[in-house]
């Protein structure tokens, strides 16, 4: 295949979901197919591809019960179509990545790493290996790539990572680790365009606000502090996660509920947050529809805007102050009335908000007088995937020709 043609498939697992994309690499990096099947496990899988270059959009519903089969129907579907025939590469977004900072090709020794850790996040890690793998066996000859969500947080000081309990555990691992790192890295991009290198190298807080929510407090262009903690379900309170949890609650539930650590692991990822406190959604959207007239969606809401505020507010003491605020993620990037809340009360930061811009989602929201940037920016995981497999293949296909140029 030559260098110019190629195509890059990027590949984004959820515990019930595929998000995947092609894109085309010559000259500039653009998606020219995109999809998700959503709902894996249910009796509604819905299955959607769009085709970027002729604006066409399929939808199927069908019934998939695993991971692995969900996988075989990706590839079936994606076997018919053109843009496929010229996929070179493959990255995916793997969640752990451990000491790993940068993007590598993945190999029998990284797939056996990855095996080893695959208990630290159930949701996420098995399937990711899957699909690795019935990738590798249905197209042997294809470079993988695997993009660490983690990764970005490796510069965080040890302070930040360590968790008090014995040391036996540390050396097994065990530590904060952070998340939403390609996201907070195509963010950090996205900033030195808007405000130059200079000012993105300031105190910055970046706010993935979404079904899953973190933040990060980024110094020097350098992450050192992030809500997340060993696992995704750590931090602020999400749409079915918890958040930080005492402890003691994890004993009285196991204990006192007679619970299995298999069952609380699936209360704390996939029962709690925003739908517990509310009862009725973990949809951002529909509480605020609902918080006028149910209390406890307004609860969700309210607790939900004091986790972020408060945070917020911890970071900027660790940063020594804050220079720039940033909005991302699903609710972070649609919801006015969620960072209007938010940044209500931050008087001593400085912080003032342009209501008018944010009403309509507007890339700064701040107002002249506002000491402290706000923006607003949609975040882009797959083309940071896709970039950073572009770059690892272009590695290994200039090292091919000059080792065929050296034997001939």
């Amino acid at each position: 295949m030559k260098k110019e043609s190629l195509n890059i498939l990027t590949i984004n697992c959820g515990s019930s979901s595929i998000k995947f994309a092609v894109y085309e690499t010559y000259r500039k990096t653009n998606k020219i197919l995109s999809g998700q099947l959503k709902r894996i496990g249910f009796n509604d899988t819905a299955f959607k591809i769009t085709n970027h270059t002729t604006e066409a959009t399929e939808e199927i519903k069908t019934e998939i019960k695993s991971f692995k089969e969900a996988a075989k129907f990706l590839i079936t579907q994606l076997k018919e179509q053109k843009c496929f025939n010229s996929v070179g590469c493959i990255g995916h977004r793997i969640v752990y990545g451990m000491e790993h900072t940068d993007p590598e090709i993945i190999n029998d020794q990284l797939l056996a790493e990855l095996k080893k850790i695959r208990d630290y996040d159930p949701d996420h890690l098995p399937a990711e290996i899957e699909i690795i793998k019935l990738f590798k066996k249905q197209f042997p000859t294809l470079l993988q790539i695997a993009c660490f969500d983690t990764s970005f947080h490796t510069t965080m000081p040890a302070v930040a990572k360590i968790l008090p309990i014995p040391r036996r555990f540390a050396k097994a691992g065990i530590k904060r680790y952070g998340f939403h790192g390609l996201s907070y890295n195509y963010l950090m991009e996205e900033l030195k365009k808007v405000e130059g290198r200079i000012k993105s190298k300031g105190r910055i807080i970046l706010a993935h606000l979404g079904n899953g929510a973190s933040l990060a407090a980024v110094k020097e262009g350098k992450s050192v502090d992030t809500s997340m903690g060993l696992t995704p379900a750590g931090g602020l309170v999400m749409g079915t996660r918890t958040g930080d949890l005492d402890p003691g609650v994890a004993w009285y539930m196991l204990q006192k509920e007679k619970m299995t650590a298999k069952k609380f692991n699936h209360i704390i990822n996939h029962e709690s947050g925003l739908l517990a406190v509310s009862e009725i959604s973990a949809d951002m959207q529909d509480l605020l529809k609902k918080e006028s007239s149910d209390v406890h969606a307004a609860e969700a809401v309210t607790l939900f805007c004091y986790q972020v505020k408060k945070c917020i507010g911890a970071y900027a003491a660790v940063l020594n102050g804050l220079d720039i605020l940033v909005f991302s993620g699903g609710i972070g990037e649609n919801a006015p009335a969620i960072r209007s809340r938010i940044c209500k009360g931050f008087d001593y930061l400085h912080i003032e908000i342009d209501e008018k811009e944010n009403s309509t989602n507007a890339l700064l929201i701040s107002t002249k007088k506002s000491k402290v940037q706000v923006y607003v920016i949609p975040t882009d995981e797959e083309i940071i995937i896709a970039n950073s497999a572009k770059k690892l293949f272009q590695n290994e296909f200039q090292k091919h020709f000059l080792l065929t140029k050296k034997i001939k």
